[in-house]
């Protein structure tokens, strides 16, 4: 069975030279450019993004354009198969792309070659790609603060939804949520604070509700008002009846055996 290492050397020279080739191309352009926007000189730039996407139900999207300092220059309008310019400099270039017909092989070649590929990139990566880690989720009430800390750490994929809610109700007044960030083992971590007064936390009760690719079923905290969390009141509810249970069956027993004592004794 073939490596697909061996491909390595032969697919990073061909690639190598076609981005060279394309060099030159975007300098060429660049010049062209400025004749269109009556520039001689200074610094400019050309930028071009084009990809492809196949989504869950088996469709497939390909889009394209090119910015000019910055601004958008010119795009590929899928449905209706032509390039649209997006200020009035992009028209000659628009005219000249269309009469090409150069939207056509555009068209074709994110539709169907670039999706095979990114069949194949996929597939690579696959055990990467689709890996999944539930998260660890931490809840809290910081002593002498107004803040809520919800926090969930070690999950991928990245994408991850964390809510509030008050009285079983979803919140979103007062809520700070903090951008996603990298673990060094390659897995995310994020947080969010809901800022409540103290008056406002001894009359409500208070949840963190987090949602993952990786889970069955939400993760749902409570928030204490002794600053822990949900999970640690029932784990002291449940040793309190333990012990409740154990200390009224002592009980029992000590009366029950009191009450066979004096019946033994009158059997005899």
């Amino acid at each position: 069975m073939k490596n697909i290492s061996d491909d390595y050397p032969v697919y990073w020279t061909r690639e190598t030279q076609i981005q060279n080739a394309a060099q030159e191309i975007y300098k060429a352009d660049v010049v062209t450019l400025m004749q269109h926007f009556n520039q001689t000189g200074d610094v400019h730039t050309l930028q071009r993004m084009y990809g492809c996407e196949i989504h869950d139900n088996g469709t497939v999207r390909g889009y394209e354009q090119l910015g000019y300092d910055g601004e958008d220059f010119i795009s590929l309008d899928m449905e209706h198969v032509a390039w649209t310019a997006a200020n009035p400099q992009a028209v000659i270039s628009e005219n000249k792309l269309n009469s090409e017909g150069t939207a056509h092989f555009q068209k074709y070649y994110l539709e169907n070659i670039c999706t095979e590929w990114l069949k194949k990139y996929v597939s690579y990566g696959r055990e990467t790609l689709e890996r999944k880690v539930h998260p660890e989720v931490s809840a809290f009430h910081k002593h002498s603060s107004p803040e809520l800390v919800c926090h969930a750490t070690g999950f991928y994929p990245k994408e991850v939804n964390i809510t509030w809610q008050k009285d079983g109700e979803v919140t979103i007044e007062d809520v700070e949520l903090r951008e996603t960030l990298p673990n060094q083992d390659g897995s995310f971590q994020k947080r969010s604070i809901l800022k409540v007064s103290a008056e406002e936390l001894q009359k409500h009760t208070y949840t963190c509700v987090v949602q993952h690719s990786s889970l069955d079923k939400e993760i749902v905290k409570i928030i204490l008002r002794d600053g822990g969390s949900g999970v640690l009141r029932i784990g002291v509810i449940a040793a309190v009846l333990v012990i409740a249970v154990f200390v009224g069956f002592l009980i029992w027993k000590k009366k029950s055996d009191f009450k066979q004592v004096p019946q033994n004794m009158n059997r005899k």
